[in-house]
């Protein structure tokens, strides 16, 4: 194929191809670190037309980089060479009529997170994942980095709510795997190797979701702990006493929140006491028979008794509620409008959540003295976004970004962690990943993506290492 734009406009038609300036918005990732300027974005608008770009891709020898909603933090649906191809999936925006007797749900992958919640409301259903980027999230991109979230500790990953996919393979050939059954013992799981993969193997275009009901009532309350070891204890007796019904169990520190309430000045703290960390613990259920309320009253009553709970205040409307999430979920946003900041994305088994905290203060203040840690995230799968700020009064950080990554990551693999709890590789972890993984895992991953894709123009660049 001489001149794969040409064909690529001939398939796809002026509203499907943008080169150029009209270009710019899809080139950078979302914290502006990788991209070059690509050939072109191609925008299909169904199935077909994704298939149809990747085989001219392929035909070209023209590298094909998937985009959502470009939301990711490791730079993995970004060119990183000028004769790419981004192919975005904002145009394959189709949801299905939910199927309640199912509790499942048909959804193309352009699909916005947010406009999916809204889109079940009526139904009494939802998709149990909720995360910051969720109002420009793409269904497809979820599914490329395998999110998490807030509930993943007690609905699972991307890949546990996933029962079937539609994918475009590398050669623009498409598998049909639109299953809506959750047991499918027919061979490989092979839907869920394309949860994770960041678009390495193949496109997804289309899913179909697991649903759950909506809940009738909640109960909520944000705590102030005396430490991290005492959350940590908490959380374990509260997953023992709340069990099914647990569906928050958020923490996050003093460094954070002074933070956000510093930047976002229509935010509120209502509790009387101020400590050094915080839990935003949630329960839920589908039946108005259960005493919530009391469930969580007694739950609290026993951690101030055993001196684990400082304080605390149960949320008395909908709107407190709304007030306590909100908390927790703009400490990225408090902390990005005060200037420079690091980003280390951080799981371990949930009871060494202190540890690690405690531990890898220690690593960073021989790294730069005084830096501010800003520690939030998950605790009931053990995920801890451990963001840094420089020291007050400097606006970077002295060229150690680099030290700190390294130094967390082993510390997270020497405890039985992950350095990529939920954001992925991308291209930003990949000599990470070939450090703090054995070579037996990094190279089954390459005959992997080598089965897929032996011509490496899906992605290349992204989870492992690819020849231009």
């Amino acid at each position: 194929m001489a001149d794969p734009a040409t064909a690529l406009q001939v398939i796809l038609g002026p509203k499907g191809w943008l080169s150029g300036a009209d270009a710019g918005s899809y080139q950078r990732d979302w914290l502006n670190r990788y991209g070059v300027t690509p050939l072109g974005v191609a925008r299909p608008a169904s199935a077909p037309e994704v298939a149809a770009v990747v085989k001219a891709c392929r035909e070209a020898n023209v590298a094909v980089v998937p985009q959502g909603g470009n939301t990711g933090l490791c730079g993995g649906a970004v060119a990183d060479r000028p004769s790419a191809v981004i192919v975005s999936l904002s145009r394959l925006t189709a949801i299905g009529e939910p199927d309640p007797e199912s509790g499942s749900i048909l959804v193309e992958a352009g699909v916005v997170l947010a406009a999916l919640h809204e889109a079940l409301e009526p139904h009494g259903l939802m998709f149990p994942m909720h995360l910051g980027a969720e109002g420009s999230a793409r269904i497809g991109g979820l599914i490329g980095t395998n999110a998490g979230g807030s509930q993943a500790f007690r609905y699972g990953m991307m890949q546990d709510l996933v029962l079937g996919l539609e994918v475009v393979m590398p050669d623009g050939s498409v598998w049909d795997g639109l299953r809506a059954v959750q047991k499918d013992n027919a061979g490989y799981q092979l839907r869920k190797l394309f949860c994770g993969a960041e678009g390495t193997l193949g496109i997804v275009t289309r899913a179909v979701l697991k649903l759950y009901p909506t809940p009738r009532q909640q109960a909520s309350a944000l705590l102030v702990m005396s430490d991290f070891a005492a959350a940590v204890s908490f959380g374990a007796y509260l997953r023992s006493e709340a069990g099914e019904f647990l569906a928050g169990l958020e923490f996050f520190s003093d460094v954070g929140l002074t933070l956000a309430l510093k930047h976002l000045p229509d935010l509120s703290y209502q509790l009387e006491t101020r400590g050094d960390v915080y839990l935003l613990v949630e329960l839920a259920s589908g039946s108005s028979r259960v005493p919530l309320d009391e469930i969580l009253n007694s739950a609290l009553e026993w951690g101030m008794e055993q001196g684990l709970v400082v304080d605390g205040a149960l949320a008395t409307s909908g709107a407190q509620r709304a007030q306590f999430w909100r908390l927790r979920e703009e400490q990225p946003e408090g902390q990005r409008l005060e200037g420079e900041q690091l980003k280390h994305d951080i799981s371990v088994p949930p009871g060494a959540i202190a540890r690690f905290i405690e531990a890898g203060a220690t690593i960073c203040g021989d790294i730069l003295p005084s830096v501010r840690i800003n520690p939030f995230g998950h605790l009931g799968d053990g995920n801890i976004h451990y963001n840094l700020s420089p020291p007050e009064g400097r606006a970077d950080f002295d060229g150690k970004a680099g030290q700190f990554a390294e130094a967390l990551a082993s510390l997270a693999t020497e405890m039985g962690g992950s350095f990529a709890a939920e954001h992925g590789l991308g291209r930003a972890k990949i000599a990470m990943a070939d450090r703090n993984r054995g070579s037996v895992e990094r190279d089954l991953m390459a005959r992997l993506k080598g089965a897929f894709d032996p011509q490496g123009t899906m992605n290349p660049g992204v989870l492992v290492h690819s020849p231009r």
